[in-house]
Order: C-alpha cells, then structure tokens, then sequence
C-alpha cells in the first residue's frame, strides 16, 4: 500500500525527508535497471509502438517480458489475437521514441500487473532534458 505524501501546506518533517530521499534512491536504481534492459514493446500495424493517451501525456507500452504482454492483452479482452512486439532497449525507449513522439511522452512498464507496472514520466533525469515536461508557479505545464 501506497504511503501518504505530505500536505504540499504542512513543513516537512525529518521522517518525510528522509522518506522521499529513499524513494528517489529506489526509484533511480528501478530507472537505471530499466535502461539497461531489454523490454516487449507491442507494435501497430505500421510497426510503431503501442501507445495510449492520459493525463496529457503519450505513454509508450513496454513489458517485462512475454508473459506480462500476454497479461495485457486479456485484460484488454484480446487475448486470443496475435500481438506483434519487438525488444527494444529500455534506454533507446527514453532516449529515441520519447523524443520522437513529438508531444509530452513517458513509457508504461507492465500496466496489466496491479501494484507491479511503473511508469516513467517525462520529466527531467528520467527522458532528455529537451522533451521534459516542466511545471511553472501556476502548474502549468512546458516543454
């Protein structure tokens, strides 16, 4: 079960701090094994990646493995068609299909397993600098 962050109002307390810096810690060893890992990436019939829209934001569907990509694909009621894929390198999702999405862009890892998907946002340290998103004072968001 998810943790409560703190109230964006309350002063943030040594136990918070402490917490947020731990879960940065295991977030950058989730993204770094992320990189350097082959994944399932479902492609159209044009052989581009699967992808869907939320949030404002494209995100890329990659999976551990077959087995999680065959997971989605019964969630989706699809089970019994074929699901074309390549592997494609964690790194080279970030680094190349991000970009070349060419609007705000993140890669959804394992999204048919409850509490086990990731997702990897497009924000700065995660996607290059140059495609990050970034919220001003008001939350809008840039690029």
């Amino acid at each position: 079960m998810a943790e409560t962050p703190p109230s964006p109002t309350a002063p943030v307390t040594v136990e918070d701090a402490a917490r947020i810096a731990r879960a940065r810690r295991e977030f950058a060893v989730l993204l770094g094994e992320f990189r350097r890992t082959a994944v399932v990436v479902p492609t159209d019939e044009d052989d581009a990646p699967l992808t869907a829209d939320f949030g404002g934001v494209r995100w890329i569907y990659a999976f551990s493995d077959e087995a999680a990509l065959a997971r989605f694909a019964v969630a989706r009621g699809q089970g019994g068609r074929e699901w074309p894929y390549r592997r494609v390198l964690g790194a080279r999702l970030l680094d190349v299909a991000v970009p070349a999405a060419g609007v705000p862009c993140g890669v959804a890892l394992d999204v048919a397993d409850e509490g086990e998907g990731v997702l990897f946002p497009p924000v700065a340290g995660v996607v290059p600098d140059a495609v990050a998103v970034v919220g001003d004072a008001n939350g809008e968001e840039t690029r």
